[in-house]
């Protein structure tokens, strides 16, 4: 909202309040005022002329050579290069030691010869938005109205000597969206009154023979036609245009400027009919037929549905309801005679409308936030009395209208004690009925306690809450006590799983990997390309409206979103890569769902191209495979302190390779898988062996142990053994590995796989499986017996269960 220092000074005393001031205190009472911009941008020492005399420049073509009289007795002669100057004109002119905006100083010169003792000057050159001018006004010089006097100070006349305010509104500070509104705040901070426009208006004329139908109750409360005839069609006095100016609306003709003065002073939008092409002078407020076309001011068709509101005589449609007029009824200068609308619109109406029909208007933005019902026949009465003085007309006796519902005042109840609790503080009851004085909201006080009567232009009041933000507002935010916290407090820490995550995030990237964070929404047709880890009976979510195809399916695994970056780095010749993601997938078992998706946690790794890159010093790359990133995921669960996993192969997962994948257990529970791709699905995305792995991270955190358990350097040495076994070729590693921690007892620190061996003296069927075993007491040394019955028993529970035999 751009608000004008000087217009805003008619409704509150501000002769001892700058601008900046002003300024500064609406900021400190919650109105945030995001800049102070001077109307006049350098001008100096310009007055208004009058061009007595024009003749051609005898050596220049596009030169003319003008006598202006500028009211100092004595004529100027100035050499004027614009097309439009003309004997008879009243115009801006720059003295001998003006300035002009740009740092331009004007002084006498001689232009080909002729001595100019001046500049007659341009809308643009002044200062002023060309955009905001008529046509005629934009190219040349500016031609002043016959009232302008001869030698007065071009910048009062043209309202160059004002400031405004450039206003940052919350949503629901709609009151202040209109200068009245404005006025009512900063009396409150003043402590002022507010001097509301007088209006007399007379009519002049005969009955008014408008008719007035609401059809769309729901979707109109109010509508009041005024009627008017002998209407002339003209431009606006000088001051009316200067205050649409400031406000950034360009002016059009007394009329239609008139509707927008009173938009910006009430707050409410109005609209101006021509008469003569309204059928039989009745306005019907209805709904619109399905399809119903209508051409509006910007010359525009727009197909209409059955949910937009218009305005319609009994043959046609005449306007989009508060958003914008039709040109079938548009004021032109022909224009005789006006019907004048102020009706009250529903702002769920309206924001639907402008919604589908894109289109926002200032009156669209008043018409959502809400406009005060209580306003709109005064805001009629205002702008009747304006057409009347400026456009001559005469006023039909009587209004047309229809009302359904009237605005009613809101009633809150504050107490002392709740206002005072909310702010800390002890505010008197003498403070507290100044500040709702000072708002202009009526109030009964009794026994500690406010009934207020909140007047309908505050639509944002509605709690005690929002009447104690009033009294903090204007008692000043800065004079609230500054207090310390007391009570129970409570020592900030991360949760398990915040814990969790946060070590798995820091773990994977010390390891070289990089985070990715993909989209949640996937390409349907991706979706299910790589195996997910819950079943295939689970079904992806669909949205109803979605913006593209590629976003319109809610993820069931994070595979596809890496892969999708996979291969938005290869073809961007990045092609070794290592990511990982830690994201939610939504999981549901209903194909039409009913109820809202499972949501859990997945933790997702693709890796392909080199893990190491050749260097100057190791000849060759070192590329990624499935052991690699086997080795990733134990380095993860030694980190979270899982030891009991195990790895199976698994040859039936979806996009996935048959022989190179492997779930993952952990006490005997399936938490995940890892593998590559498959060559189908590679070749899919175009990528070229890939390996992946995702985990359940719900399961995975289950079974993390304590995170910052401490483990001191061991003190006693360890004794070593290795071991090798020849047992079946379908045995595998893993089962050998987990009978050797049964049998070995609570002394064995690790066991290690360090050789598989298959050829010559092994039978065909048979392999050849080495570990290393590592034994370590806590608080003594072992000795070698003691070692010994543990390898024993190890060999014996081998050979039982799997048929294994020590190799010697």
């Amino acid at each position: 909202m751009r608000v004008s220092y000087q217009w805003l000074s008619e409704y509150v005393d501000l002769s001892d309040t700058t601008p900046h001031q002003l300024a500064e205190l609406l900021t400190r009472s919650g109105i945030e005022v995001e800049a102070v911009e001077s109307r006049n941008l350098g001008v100096e020492n310009v007055v208004i002329g009058y061009v007595k005399e024009r003749r051609p420049h005898p050596d220049a073509e596009r030169l003319s050579v003008c006598i202006v009289d500028v009211g100092q007795g004595e004529d100027l002669q100035i050499v004027c290069g614009a097309k439009n100057v003309a004997a008879g004109q009243k115009v801006p002119v720059a003295l001998p030691g003006a300035k002009l905006p740009g740092g331009v100083k004007i002084k006498r010169a001689k232009l080909r010869g002729v001595e100019s003792q001046g500049m007659i000057c341009s809308a643009k050159e002044l200062g002023l938005n060309d955009k905001l001018l008529a046509k005629d006004q934009q190219e040349g010089i500016m031609v002043l109205p016959e009232e302008a006097e001869i030698g007065a100070d071009a910048v009062r006349y043209l309202g160059l000597d004002d400031y405004v305010l450039e206003l940052g509104l919350t949503p629901n500070r709609s009151d202040c969206l209109s200068m009245l509104g404005v006025a009512y705040e900063t009396a409150a901070i003043l402590g002022r009154q507010v001097r509301l426009p007088q209006v007399e208006l007379v009519e002049d004329g005969e009955d008014n023979p408008v008719s007035v139908r609401i059809e769309a109750k729901d979707h109109c409360y109010q509508y009041h036609g005024r009627h008017f005839t002998n209407v002339r069609i003209g431009s606006s006095p000088q001051w009316l245009k200067n205050r649409l100016m400031a406000a950034g609306v360009r002016p059009i003709n007394n009329v239609v400027d008139v509707t927008n003065y009173v938009m910006l002073e009430y707050g409410q939008p109005l609209h101006a009919f021509d008469g003569e092409r309204v059928s039989e002078r009745t306005i019907v407020v209805r709904l619109a037929e399905p399809n119903e076309q209508l051409v509006t001011l910007d010359d525009q068709q727009r197909t209409l549905d059955e949910q937009t509101l218009v305005i319609a005589d009994p043959e046609k449609g005449l306007a989009i309801a508060g958003i914008m007029g039709g040109a079938n009824s548009e004021i032109t200068d022909a224009t005789r005679e006006i019907i004048l609308e102020a009706a009250y619109f529903t702002p769920q109406s309206i924001r639907r409308s402008a919604r589908m029909l894109e289109m926002r208007t200032e009156g669209c933005i008043r018409w959502e936030k809400g406009v005060d019902p209580n306003r709109v026949a005064a805001a009629g009465e205002r702008a009747a009395q304006l057409i009347q003085q400026l456009a001559g007309a005469r006023v039909s006796r009587g209004t047309a209208r229809e009302v359904v519902e009237t605005g009613a005042a809101r009633s809150v109840t504050l107490t002392r004690s709740q206002l005072n609790r909310h702010l800390g503080m002890s505010l008197a009851a003498e403070e507290v009925s100044a500040i709702l004085e000072r708002l202009q909201f009526s109030y009964e006080y009794k026994e500690e306690t406010w009934n207020v009567t909140v007047p309908t232009r505050r639509n944002d009041i509605a709690l005690a809450e929002d009447l104690i933000e009033e009294v903090a507002r204007l008692y000043g935010y800065d004079k609230i006590p500054t207090t310390l916290p007391f009570g129970e407090t409570t020592q900030g820490k991360l949760t398990r799983e915040q814990a969790l995550r946060r070590a798995v995030r820091h773990h994977l990237i010390g390891l070289g990997l990089s985070e990715a964070i993909t989209y949640s929404l996937v390409n349907p047709e991706r979706l299910h390309d790589v195996a997910g880890l819950d079943g295939e009976n689970r079904h992806s979510l669909r949205l109803a409206m979605p913006m593209s195809e590629e976003h319109s399916a809610l993820r069931v695994s994070l595979l596809p979103g890496l892969l999708q970056a996979a291969q938005y780095n290869k073809n961007r010749q990045n092609h070794d890569l290592a990511i990982f993601e830690l994201g939610h997938v939504f999981l549901s078992d209903e194909p039409v769902p009913s109820k809202l998706p499972e949501e859990r946690l997945y933790l997702a790794g693709l890796l392909t191209g080199a893990w190491q890159p050749q260097s100057w010093h190791k000849a060759g790359t070192v590329p990624v495979d499935f052991y690699l990133v086997k080795g990733i995921v134990e380095s993860l669960f030694d980190r979270l302190g899982i030891t009991e996993a195990e790895w199976r192969p698994a040859a039936d997962k979806r996009g996935m390779h048959p022989g190179r994948t492997a779930d993952i257990l952990v006490a005997g529970e399936a938490i995940g898988y890892l593998g590559q791709l498959h060559p189908a699905t590679e070749k899919a995305y175009g990528l070229a062996e890939v390996y992946v792995f995702q985990l359940d991270t719900h399961k995975l955190f289950a079974h993390a142990h304590e995170l910052d358990l401490y483990r001191p350097l061991p003190r006693f040495p360890a004794i070593s053994r290795d071991l090798a076994f020849v047992v079946a070729r379908a045995v595998p590693a893993a089962r050998l590995t987990a009978l050797i921690r049964q049998a070995a007892g609570d002394w064995l620190e690790s066991v290690t796989l360090f050789d598989v061996y298959t050829g010559e003296h092994v039978a065909s069927d048979k392999k050849s499986v080495a570990f290393s075993l590592v034994y370590r007491h806590p608080e003594r040394t072992l000795q070698d017996e003691e070692v010994q019955e543990s390898v024993n028993r190890i060999v014996r529970l081998l050979a039982d269960e799997t048929g294994a035999e020590l190799r010697g």
